[in-house]
């Protein structure tokens, strides 16, 4: 059996606004509006469909990003240029430092609703 994960949908005070922020930060297409979400697309076919929910409360989620070196290097300028409150470790106990977990390097970050968002260059358990 194949299993792939197709889509989520990402809680939002305005979903249009967090998908455009996210589309930025990261340097993608810019989000298409799928019903009432606006969907971002990763390379991997997964797509990030953002509700707006308005008033209600946002459940916090964490959602991980696999990035190349190149990759994580632009878009952690663009962290630290927004001067994005950023952290080592999900427990927030590092801050204003990147990680070198499994010989790569990630980074934690806090988007417009406060979701828990992570850009690594190596799967956990794939190095030393």
């Amino acid at each position: 059996m194949t299993i792939q994960l197709n889509h989520t949908i990402v809680s939002a005070a305005d979903g249009e606004a967090a998908a455009r922020w996210l589309t930025e930060l990261f340097e993608l297409p810019p989000p298409q509006r799928f019903g009432p979400f606006w969907q971002v697309d990763t390379a991997n076919g997964v797509g990030l469909d953002f509700d707006t929910v308005g008033d209600e409360a946002v459940t916090r989620q964490h959602y991980a990003f696999l990035v190349t070196e190149d990759e994580f290097t632009a878009i952690y300028g663009r962290i630290t240029d927004r001067g994005l409150e950023h952290w080592a470790d999900p427990a927030t106990s590092r801050p204003g430092e990147i990680n070198r977990n499994d010989g790569g390097r990630g980074v934690y970050f806090r988007n417009l609703d406060g979701h828990f968002l992570e850009i690594l260059t190596r799967p956990y358990g794939s190095g030393s």
